[in-house]
């Protein structure tokens, strides 16, 4: 081989490029001059034949040559790669919209969750879980709740094995008496989950659903402290215009208690059918931790004081976004979901 037969080889390989227009023709070429018969392995094979002093020569040239039709191999895999559908013979609109991939998001009761969580993480309080099966003692002795409470019954609470006293916790209190007995006050605490209670479903009472606990304990906490910080998240959530009232109530747990009301979002308090024509909703229950408590857990009534609350958390999200019956949370019903 000379340098006259490169040079053909060169000629030649322009020509086979240009007329390469599928991934098929391609590799036939690659074969040809890159396969272990191919026309550069031939050009290798004969380097041996050849004088001493052309070898080196050669051997630069073959070199150049199979770089060359790497190069070439190269560009044209791409513009193979790069082809329109239009080129390909296909016919496409490219102007169509796509098929989109749907994003999921939050459920609507995850979103109040984590919104409320966020009011009172701001406020210095942290987010603690507890377990959904949980001992009689944690659920109801350590708050509080006597023998003869009729939540204590079995036709008010789901018990597992009534011997080994465990049953679905009935409310997210029983972390209170958890946290309590690992920790010393300071304390400031709020606590999200699910809630189980043998309840006949309707429109507004499910066997399931959730709540938020919360409780603050340490030195001097008043009942001032307790209605400052609803205020704030009570306004967090609903709105900066809305009011607050406190109601007298009875927990066995706080003392004294109160039921938390909010102006109705709806009707601004001039009564509507929202609010049963008192322009007033209930959100939740709250008071200062019982002294009986605070004694179950080994603190000194004495010296610490404390607040608790608690709210059903799609009555907050029924509230808010004016949602007539809580089973359409638990139904699952996609027209409904992707509204929130």
């Amino acid at each position: 081989m000379s340098d006259m037969d490169i040079e053909l080889i060169k000629a030649q390989i322009d020509s086979d490029i240009q007329n390469i227009n599928s991934a098929k023709d391609l590799e036939e070429f690659r074969v040809k001059y890159l396969g272990r018969k191919g026309i550069i392995a031939q050009l290798t094979s004969s380097i041996p034949t050849l004088p001493l002093q052309e070898r080196s020569s050669f051997g630069q040239q073959v070199n150049a040559l199979k770089n060359k039709i790497l190069s070439l191999i190269d560009e044209k895999q791409k513009a193979i790669n790069t082809k329109t559908p239009e080129s390909k013979g296909i016919s496409c609109d490219i102007g169509m919209p796509g098929i989109a991939q749907e994003l999921g998001h939050l459920h609507p009761v995850t979103q109040i969750i984590d919104e409320v969580c966020a009011i009172f993480n701001r406020m210095g309080f942290s987010v603690v879980e507890g377990p959904e099966i949980e001992t009689e003692y944690n659920n109801f002795t350590g708050l509080n709740i006597p023998l003869e409470h009729p939540s204590r019954d079995v036709f008010d609470t789901f018990y597992l094995k009534r011997k080994d006293k465990l049953l679905l916790r009935s409310h997210t209190s029983p972390v209170q008496i958890r946290v309590m007995k690992s920790r010393k006050p300071p304390l400031a605490v709020v606590v999200p989950g699910r809630v189980y209670r043998p309840d006949a479903v309707d429109a507004s009472h499910s066997f399931m659903f959730h709540q938020i606990e919360g409780f603050m304990v340490d030195r001097d906490i008043k009942f001032s402290d307790l209605k400052g910080m609803l205020e704030i998240f009570a306004k967090g959530v609903f709105g900066k215009d809305i009011k607050m009232r406190f109601r007298p109530h009875f927990f066995p747990f706080t003392e004294p208690s109160a039921e938390v009301d909010i102006s109705c979002i709806i009707c601004k308090g001039k009564g509507c059918s929202v609010c049963g024509r008192k322009g007033w909703l209930e959100i939740l229950g709250s008071g200062m931790i019982h002294p009986n408590v605070f004694k179950h857990v080994g603190y000194n009534p004495k010296i610490y004081t404390g607040f608790a609350f608690g709210m059903g958390i799609e009555r907050i999200a029924m509230l808010k976004y004016g949602i007539n019956d809580i089973r359409l949370f638990f139904e699952n019903d996609l027209r409904f979901l992707k509204q929130f």
